[in-house]
């Protein structure tokens, strides 16, 4: 990536827990964000949120239903709700929407153990129960389901993501 940032991206800060939509250097949307409990880092199996520059590798679940519960990146067919959560505690909710990131740094966030996308990082959906606000996930940036709704309609696969 080059030292000029694009005109419209999505910059993810982690020490202020937001996402914004950048367009002409200005923020046009923002949202409050959780990313990986373990703070920043890249390397595999960490559990931590990858900096540097990304990309939206491929948008996922355009039309579903908001709380859409998937597995392997593909619905389940389970709408997620209270129920459905106390019959599997301990589950990380992958719901709504996934963008799935891959970087752009080689050696950074960009093959071998620091891979975004060998790690599955993906911006995507959570029970509105789990805090925003604060680090929580396992290393993805998890959102709010509406909000990333919102977004999910505003981005386009290739989209550049800077995670600082």
């Amino acid at each position: 990536m080059t030292q000029t940032p694009p005109q419209r991206y999505l910059r993810i800060m982690l020490d202020d827990q937001r996402l914004q939509l950048i367009e002409q250097g200005e923020p046009r949307l923002e949202y409050p964000v959780s990313t990986g409990a373990a703070g920043p880092g890249e390397r595999d199996g960490s559990g931590c949120t990858p900096r540097g520059w990304h990309r939206i590798r491929i948008r996922i679940g355009a039309g579903c239903p908001l709380n859409t519960v998937f597995v392997g990146r593909r619905p389940t067919g389970e709408i997620y709700s209270a129920a459905l959560a106390a019959d599997a505690p301990g589950r990380d909710w992958i719901l709504t929407r996934i963008l799935w990131l891959t970087g752009l740094e080689p050696g950074r966030n960009r093959g071998g153990a620091v891979d975004t996308l060998r790690r599955y990082i993906y911006i995507h959906g959570c029970p509105d129960s789990e805090p925003m606000g604060v680090p929580a996930s396992h290393g993805c940036i998890r959102m709010r389901n509406v909000d990333l709704v919102e977004l999910f309609d505003q981005v386009d696969t290739g989209m550049p993501v800077l995670i600082r």
